[in-house]
């Protein structure tokens, strides 16, 4: 069973490329805009990186999603479920890099949940 280690953080921003410049400004992290998917990637020194979504829907302004690691998501998302949590995206492929899944926790806090390509 893996540890499950927080291992990406996003943050809704407004505008992305202007998110990334304050946080690079303010907190010295490392940041990729990648327009062709409309956000951008922090590396935050030894703390878990993350990303900068757009605002929308699903992301409204001061949303921040943690991505928790999982060898399985499929098993983690049904044992979130039987814990009363709800699947708001199963299983999906993020390409070259893994597969994400999302939850709201019974709270309704929305949680992630990762597994690398290289797994």
């Amino acid at each position: 069973m893996s540890e499950h280690p927080i291992v990406h953080i996003e943050i809704s921003a407004n505008d992305r490329e202007e998110a990334g410049k304050f946080y690079a400004d303010l907190f010295g992290w490392e940041v990729e805009q990648m327009p062709e998917m409309n956000y951008a990637t922090f590396a935050a020194g030894d703390g878990p990186g993350g990303g900068l979504n757009p605002v929308g829907e699903n992301t409204p302004a001061g949303s921040v999603v943690i991505y928790v690691d999982t060898d399985d998501i499929e098993a983690t998302l049904k044992k979130a479920e039987s814990l009363g949590a709800k699947t708001l995206v199963p299983k999906t492929e993020i390409p070259q890099m893994g597969w994400f899944g999302m939850f709201a926790d019974p709270t309704g806090n929305t949680i992630g949940v990762y597994t690398a390509m290289d797994q």
